[in-house]
């Protein structure tokens, strides 16, 4: 095949290998039946609900924030992040809870508000990580979907200059190029949206693991 040939082939060899590469996050989208930048087969929960994690008494009927609690405030701030080894966190509170049973001279309503403070911290670092998770998935999408319309206006435009009597060689290989790398940084990201997709989930889990463990030391 000649040189001439090349240009043309790879585009359309391209085209093929993002179509396929779209196709899961199509998938995906049809299964979550979410918005169009919601790329996850897991379905879009934008907030978590205190009440589908909490068996205890409501956060809103506290008198106080959870961070004025300054111990309180300390071990949130330790367990909630991601950046926090999960069995670490656990331990963590763990650790309040037992503290906080024993040092209460059998004052149950007091523990319960404590523990109730720590779960309300704990619920409200989770529920930020897990919007900015959300929106960075949101935006990954976008950016992919904008990333394909690229992808086609080059492939439009190598067509044309392939096909057109005046061929620039030298151009056609470069935006040949160029459209190889976009369609290769397309793939990677691509590849990268299911751990991104896992996330939220991930946040959800490990603060049910922390939830379970103030629960055991509800009176």
């Amino acid at each position: 095949m000649s040189r001439g040939h090349r240009p043309g082939s790879l585009a359309l060899g391209v085209f093929a290998c993002l179509v396929l590469a779209g196709a899961p996050q199509a998938q995906a989208q049809r299964a979550a039946a979410g918005p169009p930048d919601w790329p996850c087969v897991q379905r879009l929960i934008p907030e978590l609900a205190w009440g589908t994690l909490w068996s205890g008494p409501s956060p809103e009927a506290l008198e106080r924030e959870w961070w004025e609690d300054e111990e309180v405030g300390r071990v949130v701030r330790f367990a909630a992040p991601r950046s926090t080894p999960e069995e670490q966190a656990v331990e963590r509170v763990r650790e309040f809870v037992t503290e906080a049973s024993q040092g209460m001279n059998g004052s149950e309503a007091e523990l319960e508000e404590r523990l109730t403070l720590l779960f309300s911290g704990l619920f409200e670092l989770t529920n930020r990580e897990r919007r900015r998770a959300i929106d960075g998935i949101r935006g990954a999408s976008r950016a992919q979907l904008a990333r394909l319309d690229s992808v086609s206006a080059m492939i439009d435009e190598l067509e044309e200059k392939r096909f057109a009597e005046d061929a620039d060689e030298a151009e056609i290989e470069r935006l040949s190029e160029a459209l190889f790398w976009e369609q290769r940084t397309f793939q990677h990201r691509q590849q990268a949206l299911p751990a991104m997709c896992d996330q939220p989930y991930l946040l959800e889990e490990r603060l049910s693991r922390l939830v379970r463990v103030i629960m055991q030391g509800m009176p």
